[in-house]
């Protein structure tokens, strides 16, 4: 898609966007968002940020920070918006999101509960964060200390991939 494109497309990837966004029926982060529309169809990431852009500005959506991540959540201005103009979004299209959203969206909210990031502080240390999120909260958070990128990085990539069975194990050894 071409942002020099007809209107009606880009009319249509913008009540795509919303469908979206009301289906989900809570507010998403910018991430799991683009993922959920990456899932139906093949918008590129700069389409999907203007456009995104063009809905907050109209007050179709709404965004907040909550403990730093943006979150996004259609408007009742919104919801109007898109009963009158869902019929817009190809039948196909609207089928698949229906069809595939639930696994898709449970998908996305189980991979995303879970977030590492290392930052340096000098050039031998690096300052690691380790998180669990339920529901947009954050319900678990580590803070370490690696005393080389290396290091920092194995621990991020560790807690990426292995936190569902070592946020547990933690849990245990604090409440003995």
């Amino acid at each position: 898609m071409k942002l020099s494109d007809d209107k009606g497309s880009i009319a249509e990837s913008k009540v795509l966007i919303l469908y979206i966004l009301y289906k989900a029926n809570k507010a998403l982060t910018n991430e799991e968002f683009l993922k959920l529309v990456l899932s139906v169809t093949d918008m590129n990431y700069f389409y999907f940020q203007q456009f995104l852009l063009d809905l907050l500005n109209t007050k179709y959506v709404i965004s907040y920070k909550k403990e730093d991540i943006e979150f996004y959540e259609i408007t009742k201005q919104g919801i109007s918006a898109l009963d009158l103009t869902q019929d817009m979004i190809p039948g196909i299209m609207k089928l698949k999101v229906d069809k595939n959203f639930d696994s898709e969206f449970d998908s996305i909210e189980e991979e995303i509960s879970v977030r590492a990031e290392y930052m340096p502080i000098t050039e031998k240390d690096y300052k690691i964060k380790c998180k669990v999120f339920e529901n947009g909260e954050t319900i678990f958070e580590l803070k370490t200390f690696a005393g080389s990128s290396t290091q920092a990085q194995k621990i991020v990539d560790n807690w990426n991939k292995n936190a569902t069975q070592i946020y547990p194990q933690i849990l245990q050894l604090l409440d003995k």
